[in-house]
């Protein structure tokens, strides 16, 4: 194994969950990787809405208890037999959702690193980044650019990247309206994505609130579904191209529907416990197509670090320290957030642009 001086320490401190909905700040040694991983030295994890399933549902046979957190940002310390040289100490590093793949089975050997079934799903079948240190798979790692800080390019890393693979897959063209519903931590990237990629981009949200963020972020028109209606409007723009949906509730969703244009493509992000109920007319009639997206790839993951750092489009944050990720967690469950919520590991804390 490979090891550096930077920030080495005996032990680290890292939030478990102790029970269903509990975080409790602990100290535990510090790890060595084993042949094909990596340790890291967190700088910075975002807390992301999926947390909440993995929080609140965890694997009670995890032992110790597990760590959540999958937008991970930091440095790499030591490394186990077998990584790649790319992948040096010091190498300034992030680890999305997906930690990693096996590299045989028949979607790996397809490129298609994300829907492996074996890959390591962090946070929750292995330990995330509400912590100090994290040990990774080598072959999930992903770059990350100079000019991102570590706090900005950790919900990019989930956030960014879904919402960027998103609009990718849609098929839409510059040019085309491309519509987004719910604006929050995923919809404010796609916002931002949107506008960069040259689309005209509508902005779906309830109440006047955001109204004013979401025109500031990229959309060309802003449409309150609590005024107006978002399918009457959209056709009088011609239609929509794609449609991204970043919410759960499936009824909102299948409302949207109509708002499509022929051969248009609703792509869903967001997932909810109710079934999705679309009627097949206008699915047939205008050959119009609804698929689900993942994040991607750690090559993926890079484009959308890249196209970041390019554009300079970056998450709207606040940050809080490691100690207080329970309280961290609780203001992002409860909506208490403008758009993504990250825990850094260093004393400076505040709202970021």
């Amino acid at each position: 194994m490979q090891k550096g001086d930077l920030d080495m320490q005996a032990t680290y401190r890292a939030l478990q969950i102790t029970a269903p909905g509990k975080l409790e700040l602990v100290e535990r040694p510090t790890p060595a990787p084993d042949p094909g991983e990596v340790l890291i030295a967190v700088e910075a994890c975002g807390i992301c809405g999926a947390d909440v399933g993995d929080i609140e549902r965890p694997d009670i046979t995890a032992n110790p208890p597990r760590v959540p957190g999958h937008e991970v940002v930091g440095r790499i310390v030591a490394a186990g037999a077998g990584v790649p040289s790319v992948w040096a100490i010091g190498k300034r590093v992030g680890v999305g959702r997906f930690g990693g793949y096996c590299g045989t089975c028949d979607q790996c050997r397809q490129g298609r690193f994300q829907l492996c079934p074996m890959k390591p799903v962090v946070g929750a079948t292995c330990d995330g980044g509400y912590a100090e240190m994290m040990v990774a798979q080598a072959n999930g790692l992903v770059s990350i650019p100079d000019d991102l800080r570590a706090e900005e390019a950790a919900p990019i890393l989930c956030a960014g990247l879904a919402t960027f693979n998103a609009l990718r897959k849609s098929g839409a063209e510059p040019g085309d309206t491309v519509a987004v519903l719910g604006i929050g931590g995923l919809g404010h990237m796609a916002l931002q994505y949107a506008r960069s990629m040259g689309f005209r981009v509508v902005a779906v949200g309830r109440g006047q609130d955001i109204a004013a963020e979401a025109m500031r972020l990229g959309a060309h028109v802003y449409i309150d579904t609590r005024i107006d209606s978002a399918v009457e409007r959209i056709r009088t723009m011609g239609g929509a191209q794609a449609i991204l949906s970043t919410v759960g509730h499936s009824e909102t969703i299948a409302a949207l529907l109509p708002g499509l244009s022929p051969r248009g493509t609703l792509v869903l992000l967001g997932v909810g416990a109710d079934p999705l109920a679309l009627a097949m007319g206008p699915l047939v009639g205008g050959e119009r197509r609804v698929i689900g997206s993942l994040t991607g790839t750690p090559w993926d993951n890079e484009r959308a670090l890249g196209f970041s750092a390019l554009t300079g489009i970056r998450p709207v944050i606040e940050t809080m320290p490691l100690e207080r990720a329970a309280e961290a967690y609780q203001r992002m469950k409860s909506g208490d957030v403008v758009f993504r919520m990250v825990l850094t590991m260093k004393e400076t804390h505040h709202a970021h642009q």
